[in-house]
């Protein structure tokens, strides 16, 4: 039913022409789409029933993000719904679920997670960003960057060192800041797929002791995990813009003719179809297995499945987003149609969360650790 209800969203309120109109609007994203996102209860997918929330998982949000992936929909859901989300979920106190957690079940509020660093590549443990205790309130300075949907965010939950070196998992403390705080510089812009991001810069900001989320120095683990939900979540993304290119691409094929009759007869190019059907089925099989896993206790075996579902699924990415465009020909290129358009978002999932170098070293050191 939840994937039966998505599915009819996307189809009648979010076509292709619809999504051309919101990406050429000045916020680049649809908050009349957020609202109805909100009504339809995906906002609170991940938000527990006593926060207003429908207090479902990982598995309801394959579901849903595999339908917005057809979709190739440019709102922060991924961002605000899932992984800020979790963050608030895994590592905030009781009564900062209760303040934030109904607003962003409703739709009220959109949150990001301001992490990553340019200098860290994708090592969630690299924060150079730093946090000093001053008279009972913090003073945060530093750079965050590839920031999702930072400019559009509300609130925005901000990792800074309070203790030991750049590299080190644990001094690690997590806080909540508004957007127009003091010191705070927000740099948004556009990406090649049609998303936003944002670098933030702080400069001498305060922010009080009870905007830290959790204990201080010690939310690496959370952040970890956060992002391990969001990998899966964007796998099952990448998943439903597969099968929307794989299903163009056939239609293509069986309709386009030349030599007089349809091209799909061609043996040759039946061959390059199979081969994008199989890459989609691996990648729509590992997206299960990471929405079973990304909930795991252990951490290592939770990373390791993990980074071998986004090194098939990035694969997939790669061959089935640029066999879709050559199989079109030139016009798989252009604007006009979406295939264009599936295949950036493609190539930017492919290089979110990490890309697949970074894990296969993951996966590769994971199975050393192990012996």
């Amino acid at each position: 039913m939840l994937d039966d209800t998505v599915q009819r969203f996307i189809a009648r309120d979010y076509t292709f022409e619809k999504r051309q109109a919101i990406l050429a609007s000045d916020d680049g994203w649809s908050r009349g789409v957020w609202k109805t996102l909100a009504e339809l209860g995906l906002l609170g997918l991940n938000v527990p029933e006593e926060h207003g929330g429908l207090g479902a998982g990982p598995v309801e949000t394959m579901l849903v993000m595999t339908s917005l992936g057809r979709g190739i929909v440019v709102e922060p859901y991924l961002s605000s719904a899932v992984l800020s989300t979790w963050l608030l979920r895994l590592a905030g106190s009781d009564a900062q679920r209760t303040e934030y957690l109904p607003a962003l079940a409703a739709g009220e509020s959109i949150a990001a997670v301001a992490h990553a660093e340019s200098a860290g590549r994708y090592a969630l443990n690299h924060v150079d960003t730093r946090a000093e205790s001053s008279g009972g309130d913090y003073k945060l300075n530093g750079r965050k960057a590839f920031v999702l949907h930072g400019g559009g965010a509300d609130v925005l939950l901000v990792s800074a060192r309070s203790a030991g070196a750049v590299d080190d998992e644990t001094g690690i403390s997590l806080f909540l800041l508004k957007p127009d705080t003091k010191g705070v510089e927000i740099k948004s812009y556009s990406t090649l797929d049609g998303q936003h991001e944002a670098e933030i810069i702080l400069r001498d900001v305060t922010v009080p002791a009870s905007a830290r989320v959790g204990d201080e120095g010690a939310a690496f683990g959370a952040i970890e995990h956060a992002y391990d939900i969001a990998l899966a979540a964007i796998c099952a993304e990448a998943v439903g813009a597969m099968k929307a290119l794989l299903d163009s691409t056939v239609e293509f094929l069986r309709t386009r003719r030349q030599f007089g009759q349809p091209i799909g007869r061609f043996q040759a190019l039946q061959h390059r179809a199979a081969e994008m059907l199989m890459h989609y089925e691996q990648a729509k099989s590992m997206s299960y297995f990471a929405a079973i896993r990304c909930l795991g206790e252990d951490r290592a075996e939770r990373r390791r499945a993990l980074s071998a579902v986004k090194v098939t699924t990035g694969r997939a990415c790669h061959y089935v987003g640029q066999q879709a465009v050559q199989l079109h020909g030139g016009m798989g290129m252009t604007d006009e149609l979406s295939i264009s358009h599936y295949f950036k978002r493609l190539t930017a999932i492919e290089l979110t969360f990490g890309d697949i170098d970074t894990h296969v070293e993951h996966f590769v050191n994971a199975r050393r650790a192990n012996g």
